[in-house]
């Protein structure tokens, strides 16, 4: 598993856009708020996916 550290993320519109985003690629993830961080269930390509997911939802992601 890794977690992506995503300091855009300000509310729960956020965490609903973006669980939306990776549930659409069929990526298994869990969006915390509070920490600001997501947890992504794959390999390095999965990995590599949801940053690209992201970065076009208009979130900076990066490995903690």
């Amino acid at each position: 598993m890794a977690v992506l550290r995503v300091d855009d993320m300000m509310c729960d519109h956020c965490v609903e856009r973006i669980k939306n985003g990776l549930e659409d690629a069929d990526i298994q993830a869990k969006v915390d708020l509070s920490e600001k961080t997501v947890s992504i269930e794959g390999d390095e390509t999965v990995i590599e996916k949801a940053k690209d997911i992201l970065g076009d939802l208009g979130f900076f992601a990066e490995e903690c």
